[in-house]
């Protein structure tokens, strides 16, 4: 399934803690990571939705990710960090419990994703990542940025 011309090709990934459990997404989707601040909450928006916030003069969505892949919930504290990122013109914070670092991981590193996990986070990952003392989930950016309804309906107009 690899291709051999992309096996020693290198992605940055930043790496985050996120309900216990550590995740990647390429690093170059992440505009930058930002302490949260102060969030002003928008009634009727989606669960995930932690609220708002101004961010030099733009208006960006606060996503708690934990809640979006369906996984718990973000605690805030001291280390909580938002990942700044752009999609269609909006700006997204994704919410997370702290960022560790970002990585060169080629691609001949990512393994298939467990089938022990459960079917709706599995449906968000691109692989995992496995190293000495764990394994880091890598997010499949498409989908992070694709709504419950939307992820739905693209799946029914590729069928």
């Amino acid at each position: 399934m690899q291709d051999s011309t992309r096996s020693n090709e290198k992605d940055l990934i930043t790496c985050f803690n996120l309900c216990r459990g550590v995740f990647g997404i390429n690093a170059q989707l992440v505009q930058e990571v930002i302490k949260v601040g102060e969030l002003t909450q928008v009634y009727g928006a989606p669960d995930e939705v932690v609220g708002i916030r101004n961010l030099r003069g733009r208006i960006v969505t606060v996503i708690d990710t934990a809640a979006h892949l369906g996984i718990g919930c973000v605690e805030m504290g001291p280390e909580t960090r938002l990942l700044i990122m752009e999609h269609q013109q909006e700006h997204y914070g994704f919410l997370v419990d702290s960022v560790i670092e970002a990585v060169d991981l080629e691609q001949d590193q990512i393994e298939p994703v467990p089938s022990s996990l459960d079917p709706a986070l599995r449906s968000r990952l691109l692989g995992v990542w496995r190293q000495a003392d764990g394994l880091t989930a890598l997010i499949d950016p498409d989908l992070l940025l694709t709504w419950p309804n939307q992820h739905n309906n693209r799946a029914l107009a590729n069928a």
